[in-house]
């Protein structure tokens, strides 16, 4: 458990994302989900950035406080459950939904879509900004890629859709951890 405090008016939340809202993710996801995959199937992980990162995480704290301290982020929430699960509760919280294009989403080398999309621990960050917010492509050494944008419309119901801008959004189950679940599956 982390315990911490932010001043009034300060802390960037989940629940302040607006339609047209950009999505953004930092690194790479599913590295972590293919190193335990690696392990669970009773295999030696390859020494790789993966591997380490599943071992030795590193929460993106700075770049969190740079986007808040610059008042670029909107809404935001770390990539710990993976993106379908915790995007999911940026729209929740929202009141909105999300469209996701899965050709931008940037999956860690050796790692699948799958994983990327609900593997988790990777600690990354989700974060939404305007459309007219200047997001550097990388902060901090660490790559900013978008991904997608939020949206408001009545015929769709909250949550998260995949597109790959040639089809029909399709509603993304969340299947990453999901806390109070009775088991949790990747």
């Amino acid at each position: 458990m982390v315990i911490g405090s932010a001043k009034r008016g300060r802390a960037v939340l989940r629940s302040t994302a607006r339609p047209n809202d950009i999505i953004y993710v930092t690194g790479t996801l599913g590295g972590s989900a293919a190193t335990l995959d690696v392990l669970l199937a009773g295999k030696e992980p390859p020494r790789s950035e993966c591997s380490q990162r599943h071992f030795y995480p590193e929460p993106r704290v700075t770049i969190g406080d740079f986007l808040a301290k610059r008042k670029l982020a909107r809404a935001m929430i770390d990539c710990s459950d993976g993106l379908s699960t915790d995007l999911a509760h940026i729209c929740e919280e929202s009141g909105g939904s999300a469209v996701v294009n899965r050709e931008l989403i940037p999956v860690a080398p050796g790692a699948s879509l799958e994983q990327a999309l609900h593997g988790g621990e990777d600690y990354e960050l989700i974060f939404t900004a305007s459309p007219k917010a200047k997001i550097p492509v990388e902060i901090e050494g660490v790559p900013v890629t978008e991904i997608g944008w939020i949206t408001r419309e009545q015929d769709r119901q909250p949550g998260v859709y995949l597109t790959d801008l040639r089809t029909k959004p399709q509603p993304l189950e969340p299947r990453g951890w999901q806390h109070f679940r009775d088991q949790n599956v990747v």
